[in-house]
């Protein structure tokens, strides 16, 4: 008679033999890693947390770094397991490429993949600074300053030096790298311009590329009718021939406000008997240097001045201005002018 076995001893029995359970976890291994894996990837790929479209900072620093940045931002979800799960999905995707920090834009509900797609070869966001026509230097130095996404301080500027104009820059460039720029894009306009001047029209009168610029922020500031300006190039260009003085009032505004540009409160005749460089009722000639930064057509209007005799000419009191040969018609547009925008008593 067999001997009984112990209470449970059928309990402890294996459910298979040993070579079939071995056998089993060898099928199954494969299985339960690519369950993990579509599990995984669907978390890679599944929408995140972000409601709408939006512009971040990416700061420099680790993936750890990186993450909690993200997760604060509400780009990933703030729970650890999430973290963790991007900062492996980095880890295992490094081959990808290199995370950058910048501004970079990220679209709403972007997946974990997206996010780092855009962390790696994203574009930062492009920001625009304008630089208008007929601005002084002192102005320009204000808009850089005030640029809130430039860095450090705005650099000494020339008057006329910069080109109005309209630039793109990325978060955290330098003021002084902008001043560059707008330099060497001023100097290679004014080169060109320079080099295709009428010679003829010039000749004697305007004998560098810098009296190019100061005869062309004169025109910027005289009218704001670009058909206008290659006729106000003509009268400052014939009164320089018979040495007659300029007499332009946006000259002796510049003297008068230490290189502003404008005063707070209209021009009057006791002004144009205070003395200095840029006085043109004073002094004869071109003023020492430009008053403004001109733009591309008052400079091409002083390399290429209109035909004529003109010497004089007025505001119309309609955005225009009236142009003359002699004092006899001058007079005849000023009172024309004062007819329709009466004179305030000085």
């Amino acid at each position: 008679m067999p001997e009984s076995q112990p209470d449970g001893e059928e309990n402890r029995k294996p459910l298979l033999p040993p070579k079939a359970g071995r056998k089993l976890a060898i099928f199954m291994a494969p299985l339960l890693f690519v369950a993990a894996a579509v599990a995984g990837y669907g978390h890679y790929t599944d929408p995140g947390p972000l409601p709408e479209t939006k512009a971040f900072v990416i700061p420099r620093g680790n993936n750890a770094t990186v993450t909690k940045a993200l997760q604060d931002d509400g780009i990933l979800s703030p729970t650890w397991s999430s973290g963790a799960f991007f900062r492996l999905s980095a880890f295992l995707t490094h081959r990808d490429g290199q995370i950058h920090a910048a501004e970079l834009q990220f679209p709403a509900r972007a997946s974990v993949a997206h996010v780092l797609e855009i962390l790696r070869h994203g574009k930062p966001v492009s920001h625009q600074l304008t630089v208008p026509e007929g601005l002084t230097a002192l102005k320009i130095a204000d808009i850089l300053r005030k640029a809130p996404f430039l860095t450090g301080d705005v650099p000494q500027i020339a008057e006329g030096s910069v080109l109005p104009q309209t630039i793109a820059y990325v978060r955290g460039t330098a003021r002084q790298s902008m001043v560059d720029r707008l330099k060497r894009m001023m100097d290679a306009q004014v080169q060109s311009i320079w080099d295709k001047r009428d010679v003829e029209a010039l000749d004697g009168l305007i004998e560098s590329p810098q009296d190019l610029v100061t005869l062309a922020s004169l025109i910027e500031r005289e009218t704001a009718v670009p058909a206008e300006r290659p006729m106000v190039a003509r009268v400052f260009l014939n009164r320089l021939k018979l040495g007659m003085r300029l007499q332009t009032d946006p000259s002796v505004i510049y003297g008068l406000s230490d290189g502003l540009g404008t005063l707070d409160r209209p021009l009057t005749h006791d002004d144009l008997q205070v003395s200095g460089p840029y006085n043109t009722y004073l002094e004869t000639g071109l003023p020492p240097g430009p008053i403004c930064s001109p733009g591309k057509t008052s400079l091409e209007a002083a390399a290429h001045p209109a035909e004529g005799k003109a010497l004089y000419f007025v505001a119309t009191g309609e955005g225009g201005h009236s142009f003359s040969e002699t004092l006899q018609e001058q007079d005849r547009n000023i009172r024309a002018y004062r007819e329709k925008i009466p004179v305030v008593p000085q």
